[in-house]
């Protein structure tokens, strides 16, 4: 079906304030006739409780179908990991993360289908063993495909789009318990559509992502770039690798650690002691210097499988609940060293709350509800300290900072540009409101995070 069709029947298929919506899920067994009483459940962080009565966990589609025409008021759950209400639902949550593993591997189109509730770390080491590999991570593995894809969640690296990028296929459950396919080969710009939905316009159950060889990537440590150097060598340091990630405080006029991430499968040259005036590091590194590195992948220009080299914490490392808040900007790449210097003049601001900030590329995508549609990116990111208050003061000074710029925030974090600001900043927004509508006729999807970011108009 072509999105024109779609868009004119729905029969077809049977900010204005701060938002703190942390991995601490309770994994009570539940069956689908069971109505249960939530306890207490906190995202991943720990900085929002989710004020769901009822949680669910079905384990096949059908019972996916059967909750969402039973249910009147119901919200996705997958892995817990945004800071904001985003997952969050009046009545009834649908945890997805018995919906996982591989479904299908097809070695002819190269694409793998996995459950929505597959996390990247459940199924990263199967696929490079059977020597396929996906294109990018995001710097923590243990995140679900369908939440990191519909908050339109990255890594790094200039000619790398987000996640999302590399979806070609979606199963969801639209808001009559009617099972919607949607494809790259079907309908390319209704896919585009739908990839990055927010939770507004179903339940996905299904994602088929496309797949490349298998390749090997070795990880290099740089410290303390002078921000001179970063005026000069803006784009040179950024594209010195696969993927690259600066890590700053806003301290002393300098960037504390520079990852250079290089494929092996692509020439790459000897980078030797010096990086535009970083240092090589000579042990192992935690993006915040003080800490330590066991828990993060392996550096020194060891090389490794993809999956172990892309993110910057081991698969094998469970994180406990991270008591800290994030929020993260995305700005035009032109304009994104104007952003940062205007940043650093009011860096120690930021000193009393602030873990780090890790700054990354993103390419452009055509992803209607992407931060990145239709422009390449960086990514300003900040790990704060869990004091919500002063965060969100600080927050607000931020966005002000970053108005001429024209950011647009991440989708899971904290964030507080007022609602029609946000819209104006997507030009696909009203046909997006126009899809939600018709997957959702009766707005059993929606929350207040929905109500305060997509519909208050």
């Amino acid at each position: 079906m072509k999105r024109k069709d779609f868009i004119k029947s729905s029969t077809t298929f049977a900010a204005g304030t701060v938002l703190f919506p942390m991995i601490s899920c309770r994994d009570e067994k539940k069956t689908i006739a069971e109505e249960v009483t939530a306890q207490v459940r906190k995202n991943w962080a720990g900085n929002y409780t989710y004020t769901a009565e009822n949680l669910f966990e079905p384990s096949t589609v059908e019972e996916v179908q059967a909750l969402v025409k039973k249910l009147d008021s119901q919200k996705a759950l997958g892995s817990c990991h945004c800071f904001n209400n985003i997952a969050d639902s009046p009545l009834n949550q649908i945890s997805t993360k018995n919906l996982k593993g591989i479904i299908d591997l097809d070695e002819k189109a190269m694409t793998v289908t996995v459950g929505a509730g597959a996390k990247y770390g459940d199924f990263a080491t199967e696929l490079h063993d059977k020597g396929y590999a996906l294109h990018n991570l995001a710097s923590l593995p243990h995140i679900s495909v369908a939440g990191a894809c519909a908050t339109a969640t990255h890594g790094s690296g200039v000619t790398n789009g987000n996640l999302a990028t590399k979806v070609v296929a979606i199963e969801l459950v639209n808001g009559k318990g009617e099972i919607v396919q949607i494809s790259k080969t079907d309908d390319h710009e209704l896919l585009n559509a739908c990839v990055v939905s927010l939770g507004a316009l179903g339940i996905i159950t299904k994602m088929t992502l496309e797949i490349e060889k298998t390749f090997d990537v070795r990880q290099d440590v740089f410290q303390n770039l002078p921000l001179e150097s970063l005026k000069d060598n803006f784009n040179a340091i950024l594209s010195g690798g696969y993927s690259v990630s600066l890590f700053t405080d806003w301290q002393d006029q300098n960037i504390s650690q520079v990852w250079v991430k290089r494929r092996m499968d692509q020439e790459i040259k000897d980078l030797g002691s010096d990086y535009y005036g970083a240092t090589a590091a000579t042990r192992n590194l935690h993006p915040i210097t003080e800490l330590s590195a066991e828990n993060c992948t392996e550096q020194m220009g060891v090389p490794g499988p993809w999956y172990d080299r892309l993110p910057h914490f081991k698969m094998g490392f469970t994180p406990s609940s991270g008591k800290e808040l994030q929020s993260e900007f995305f700005i035009p790449r032109e304009k994104a060293l104007d952003a940062i210097l205007a940043l650093e003049k009011i860096g120690e601001k930021f000193k009393p709350q602030l873990m780090i900030t890790e700054i990354r590329t993103i390419a452009a995508d055509e992803l209607w509800m992407s931060p990145c549609y239709h422009q390449d990116c960086v990514a300003i990111h900040f790990t704060w300290e869990q004091n919500p208050k002063e965060v969100g003061e600080l927050i607000k000074i931020i966005e002000k900072e970053l108005e001429p710029f024209v950011y647009r925030p991440h989708w899971g974090k904290v964030f507080t540009i007022a609602p029609a600001n946000l819209h104006s900043r997507y030009p696909k927004y009203s046909e997006f409101i126009t899809l939600a509508k018709q997957l959702d006729p009766m707005g059993k999807f929606k929350n207040d995070y929905l109500n305060q970011n997509i519909y208050n108009s």
